[in-house]
């Protein structure tokens, strides 16, 4: 019998580093994939993202809008998570402030991180907030209650979006997920064992 040929021999190495190339594309593209697709919700509002406000809109419109607040907790974070208040009337470009009140029910340091979305989802690109607790790790010590404000406004230029019109009611929901508790160096773990001896 013969071995195989130079030219089948250069194929199967042609395919194989094809296939490593394309795996790897994969993997990259995974991982791109998040921010990317989070980028992608902040800049145009899909999928309910709110978008982030540097400053006030220069003017206020007669037109309201309910807004309800909506306020969950997964699954093995001790916490309680309300509204101070379930809703408000808001007039479009009118800079409100309304707490969400959170209690760590565990006997000890717990740490959450909170996500949100508008519904309907095609007024997250009108949703403006200024000032919010959420993206950012909240530690709460064993017991303690605390008041999160979430500072916003709906931007005027909701009455010309023509899908809008037959909606009066915005929902704003934040749901609190666990984060794992950061490696914290243990006292005197540094030191050699002569000088934990004092020696």
């Amino acid at each position: 019998m013969t071995g195989p040929s130079k030219s089948t021999t250069r194929r199967d190495i042609i395919l194989a580093l094809s296939c490593g190339v394309f795996a790897g594309a994969m993997v990259g593209a995974a991982y791109a994939a998040v921010p990317l697709y989070n980028w992608f919700c902040r800049a145009t509002g899909f999928n309910g993202t709110t978008q982030v406000a540097t400053s006030r809109p220069d003017h206020v419109l007669a037109r309201t809008v309910t807004v309800r607040f909506d306020a969950n907790v997964s699954g093995g974070l001790p916490w309680k998570f309300e509204p101070e208040q379930n809703s408000i009337e808001a007039r479009l470009g009118d800079v409100l402030t309304v707490n969400y009140i959170v209690t760590n029910q565990a006997a000890r340091e717990t740490v959450g991180l909170a996500a949100y979305n508008v519904t309907p989802l095609t007024f997250g690109a009108y949703f403006q907030k200024i000032n919010c607790f959420c993206f950012s790790e909240q530690r709460m010590k064993a017991g303690e209650t605390r008041e999160m404000a979430v500072v916003f406004y709906v931007d005027p230029k909701l009455v010309e979006d023509p899908d809008s019109q037959p909606h009066d009611t915005i929902t704003l929901s934040y749901t609190f997920y666990p984060q794992r508790e950061p490696q914290r160096p243990v006292v005197g773990s540094s030191l050699s064992p002569q000088s934990k001896n004092g020696t």
